[in-house]
């Protein structure tokens, strides 16, 4: 287009035409449920990063000579977080039983071996707040598709995963993945086979991840609990 002045008066004008050669289908907001359940799951994270750092310094000021004061400080807040955060995953699950389709979303997600109750509702929160149409572009907003980085004969990059989306779900995704390697079928036999062809452990943890992505989307879309003998989900 030739734009070579940066203003924001010009970057709305560039944006502006981008997008009516795009024509992208008009934005849907979530429901006021699903924007709620984010927002409570939001706060649960917040309360969940301070619990873990008031943690830390506990065992810090223990392994010190710190006042008898500073000690008692740190466990009256850990006590505090521990109360509210029990107090608050009350308050999430009210709330999806107050919302038949949410708490249906959240029981198709646990059908799926080494998917949990928290992972399921961090799930069905993204999975209700994008219309996400395929299992891979799910796979891709969770940064969970490999990246080359390759150029002529000098630059020979490893492949790694693009982690281009939300890092909390990917840290989710990952807890789940590891217990899916030993309890759910589909990811078991994945992660097997690519270690027998002598992938890293780390790469066929990844690729676990990106299966597990898959069926929770097949099973979220599909409306069908998960189902040990079906051929593909993903």
């Amino acid at each position: 287009m030739a734009v070579r002045t940066k203003t924001d008066a010009v970057d709305a004008k560039v944006l502006a035409r981008f997008g009516a050669l795009l024509k992208p289908a008009p934005w849907t907001p979530p429901s006021p449920e699903v924007r709620f359940l984010r927002a409570l799951l939001a706060r649960q994270r917040a309360l969940i990063e301070d619990l873990r750092r008031e943690r830390n310094r506990l065992e810090k000021v223990e392994a010190t000579h710190t006042p008898a004061l500073v000690r008692d400080s740190v466990r009256e807040s850990i006590a505090f977080l521990e109360e509210a955060l029990a107090k608050l995953q009350q308050q999430i699950d009210d709330h999806l039983d107050g919302h038949p389709q949410l708490r249906e979303d959240v029981d198709l997600l646990t059908s799926i071996p080494a998917v949990g109750l928290k992972v399921a509702q961090r799930f069905v929160a993204l999975l209700q707040s994008r219309p996400f149409t395929s299992a891979q572009q799910f796979a891709a907003y969770l940064g969970l598709v490999p990246v080359e980085r390759q150029s002529g004969t000098s630059v020979q990059g490893r492949a790694r995963l693009s982690k281009a989306g939300p890092a909390h779900a990917r840290a989710t995704l990952y807890m789940a993945a590891v217990t899916a390697i030993r309890y759910n079928p589909h990811v078991k036999d994945l992660y097997e086979r690519l270690l027998a062809r002598g992938k890293p452990k780390m790469v066929a943890l990844g690729a676990a991840m990106r299966k597990l992505a898959h069926i929770c989307f097949g099973v979220f879309k599909n409306r069908r609990p998960y189902q040990p003998d079906y051929a593909s989900v993903a």
